[in-house]
């Protein structure tokens, strides 16, 4: 098929490459335009475009679809859309221009976790299996019939952002399948089925750590904002960004209080609502990340515990 491919991240790579490898012609790739990147603030292409010139493709670069890039895109006579993480919504006379009009790979079990940041909730709200869908886009956010899904358990200890690459492979079969069915005239989609839930994006504050609830809770908050947008608590005022945790397999005696850190028997624990939580891997304001011990060694001297706030 002639297709018009968007995409920007890393993740919408393996499926612009699963279609690629399948011998469509890709008239466009659409992405978001050249980003400043690192301390430097260096213009930088999205892993989909630096993909796109590798593939020797075409690159349209659109901040939105406004009437601009809609003009462009439709001039390409497309039979087929297929977005995956583009950063932006499709909307008429867009959506309808391809002969087929738009499937998206959504990383979620569709109803559930419709948005823009389905594998960050899914995570902290302690599912245990989630997985991608391929859908009919529709001008409602995330509602149109399914092709095809694929499931997957959440791995103990997974955060969101392996998952997110684990989705992202077991996706681009799953849309290169569905691109091959429409193709054939035998693809069959069907209304979504279940209760839905929404994965509204997250914010910087949604990485602060609430330590007064149950331990599971607390881990799953910390790896469903992993590696974006990062979790962190306070320290006399200063962040301490926690990129790596694990629940305690023994309990301490005297566990300490939800949000105080402690030592014992040389583990490095912050308390929780029940048992406590290990810092594996702690990153003070501006130095690199370090094991959490390392870092314990400098911050607590003079005293047995520290007290976020």
């Amino acid at each position: 098929m002639r297709l018009v491919f968007a995409g920007t991240p890393a993740v919408a790579v393996p499926t612009l490459d699963a279609l690629v490898s399948d011998g469509h012609e890709i008239a466009a790739v659409v992405t978001r335009p050249d980003a400043p990147l690192g301390r430097k603030r260096v213009l930088t292409p999205s892993p989909v475009a630096v993909a796109a010139e590798r593939l020797g493709l075409p690159v349209v670069r659109a901040a939105r679809l406004d009437d601009d890039a809609t003009e462009r895109i439709v001039t390409l006579r497309a039979e087929l859309g297929v977005i995956v993480a583009y950063g932006g919504l499709v909307r008429e006379p867009l959506l309808s221009a391809p002969a087929h009009g738009w499937i998206n790979l959504h990383f979620s079990l569709l109803p559930a976790w419709r948005g823009a940041a389905p594998v960050q909730r899914s995570v902290m709200a302690g599912d245990a299996v989630t997985g991608a869908s391929v859908f009919q886009l529709v001008p409602a956010l995330d509602a149109g019939d399914v092709f095809a899904t694929v499931e997957t358990p959440i791995g103990e200890g997974e955060t969101s952002g392996e998952l997110l690459d684990r989705l992202a492979e077991l996706g681009a079969p799953l849309t290169a399948e569905v691109v091959a069915a429409i193709a054939a005239g035998t693809a069959v989609a069907a209304p979504q089925q279940g209760e839905v839930s929404l994965a509204p994006k997250l914010d910087g504050q949604d990485g602060r750590i609430v330590w007064d609830r149950p331990v599971a809770d607390v881990w799953s908050q910390i790896r469903g904002v992993t590696p974006e947008p990062g979790a962190f608590t306070l320290l006399d005022g200063a962040r301490l960004k926690v990129h790596r945790t694990v629940p305690v397999s023994t309990v301490p005696t005297d566990p300490p209080a939800p949000g105080t850190i402690v030592s014992v028997d040389g583990l490095v624990l912050v308390g929780t609502a029940d048992t406590p939580l290990q810092l594996l891997q702690v990153q003070p304001a501006g130095r690199t990340a370090m094991p959490a011990a390392d870092w314990w060694r400098g911050a607590s001297a003079g005293t047995d515990r520290l007290v976020t706030a």
